[in-house]
Order: C-alpha cells, then sequence, then structure tokens
C-alpha cells in the first residue's frame, strides 16, 4: 500500500485595505475656487454675448469694479463695520444661550418635558415676520437688530445642542461610571466632546439664519450697513451695486464657515 502525503496547507496573511476614504473626507483645494470662477466666466461671456440680458444680471466685472469703487471711497467699511459689530453681537447672544439651553434640555428631563414644547412652538415662526413686533418691543435702534439676529439664531442652536447631546454614544457614559467618573467628569469629559460636532454643525447653520435676518433688520431704519447698502442699490435699479452687496454677503458667509472650520479642527482634533 503507497504512502499518500498530505500537502501542508500554507496560510499567508493578507492586509485588506481600508475602503471606508468616503468616510473621511479628505480636502480637495481649489475645486471649490475653480467651480466659482467658471461660473462666473460663464456670466461674463453670456452678458457680453448678449444671452443674459443687462437688465437681469449684470456683467461680473463691472461688479467687481463697484466693488473696487466701494473699497476706494471707504463706503466698503461704513457698511461692513455696523452689520459686523450688529451681526457679532446679535448672533453671540443667541448662540450662547441656546447652546446652555440646548445642553440643559439634554442632560436634565424636567426641563426637556418644560422646555422643548416651547422650543417647538417657536422653531418654526418666520422670524423675519416678527421684525415689526421686535421695532414696537425695543424700538427701531440697535436693540431691536439685535434681539432679531440672537431669536434667530437662538432656536436652531438649541435644537441641534440637545439633539448632539442626545447622540452621545451611551457606552461611552456607562464606561465612565463603571471607572467610578463624577456626574460632572462625565458632563465634562465624554457628553460635551460627544456633542460638540453637532454643535458646531447647527451654529453653522445658525450664522447663516443670522446673515438673513441681519440683511432684513438692516432694511429697516438703518442708515449703514450691508442691507441698507443693498436696499437703496434695489430701489435705484442699480444692479452693479445690488450685485456688490450680494457679494459682499456671500464673501461673509463663506468667511464664516471657514471660521467654524478652523475651530471644529482645533476643538475636534481627537477625532483623528
Amino acid at each position: 500500500m503507497s504512502d499518500t502525503t498530505t500537502p501542508e496547507t500554507t496560510h499567508t496573511a493578507v492586509e485588506v485595505r481600508f475602503r471606508g476614504g468616503g468616510f473621511a473626507p479628505s480636502a480637495r483645494r481649489g475645486v471649490g475656487v475653480a467651480v466659482f470662477v467658471l461660473l462666473i466666466l460663464l456670466v461674463e461671456w453670456g452678458t457680453r454675448a448678449g444671452w443674459i440680458s443687462a437688465l437681469t444680471l449684470p456683467k461680473p466685472s463691472d461688479v467687481a469694479a463697484t466693488f473696487v469703487e466701494l473699497w476706494q471711497s471707504g463706503l466698503l467699511f461704513k457698511h461692513l463695520i455696523p452689520s459686523l459689530s450688529r451681526l457679532a453681537v446679535g448672533t453671540t447672544l443667541g448662540a450662547s444661550i441656546g447652546i446652555g439651553v440646548g445642553i440643559l434640555i439634554g442632560l436634565f428631563s424636567y426641563v426637556r418635558a418644560g422646555l422643548v414644547p416651547l422650543v417647538a412652538a417657536l422653531f418654526p415662526i418666520p422670524k423675519i415676520a416678527l421684525l415689526p413686533l421686535f421695532v414696537i418691543w425695543f424700538g427701531i435702534d440697535e436693540t431691536s437688530k439685535y434681539a432679531l439676529i440672537a431669536f434667530g439664531t437662538f432656536t436652531p442652536t438649541v435644537v441641534a445642542t440637545y439633539g448632539a447631546v442626545d447622540n452621545v454614544d451611551r457606552s461611552l457614559i456607562r464606561m465612565g461610571q463603571s471607572f467610578g467618573l463624577s456626574w460632572l467628569s462625565i458632563v465634562r469629559k465624554i457628553v460635551l466632546p460627544g456633542a460638540m460636532p453637532g454643535i458646531l454643525s447647527g451654529l453653522r447653520i445658525s450664522l447663516a439664519i443670522a446673515i438673513i435676518l441681519l440683511v432684513a433688520a438692516e432694511m429697516l431704519g438703518a442708515e449703514y450697513g450691508i442691507g441698507a447698502y443693498i436696499l437703496e442699490a434695489g430701489s435705484l435699479y442699480d444692479l452693479e451695486r445690488l450685485f456688490a452687496g450680494v457679494l459682499i454677503l456671500s464673501v461673509l458667509g463663506v468667511t464664516l464657515s471657514m471660521v467654524i472650520g478652523l475651530i471644529e479642527k482645533r476643538l475636534l482634533a481627537w477625532r483623528g
């Protein structure tokens, strides 16, 4: 009887490449700028070729020239500085109170039971529609503008904050409890860091709403401000100045978004 030999099976370790790159997006520098430049060039070509009526859209080159004139004349800062001041005060008040209330709602059941119905009732109200009421309550000066922006940023910040607190991984909280951490330590070391991504995402939305409300507030009883500048240009049907004002708002929005992005990189460096 012949001997049969069974060959040994050799197992070699094969490295499996991580395929979750889509869940960790990397920056693609220049793509966004290229899209903006291409869009501007198309509009410029369309207006020069006659495909786009000058009564509908001005030439981007004319808008850029108007923007340069604003810069050189000093009118840009006369309108921009009051707007930035109103935006900073109103957003700081609304967002800080909103974050505080949202954290309380997320941590305490009695606060949640009492305030969530109130926030749910206030959230769908169009804040711009309340501008005349704020003028009656606070007058037509700066206080009504601060109050409108603060109220407009308060409700979305509250909703985003307590939603972020709710989404913190409960297994991490139980782990902290098993290690004997105090309630305050769990909140400071686990809950707040875990909720920070959602809070910052909510701030992006709140800042966009704040800019919209800023323009609306400045269109009523403001001598200087981006909203007042746009209103004056629109009443004169000066499309170059109007679009220059829109450009300023767009740059402001992009700048604030970049600031939030930098804050995210600093505060959320632990995510890797």
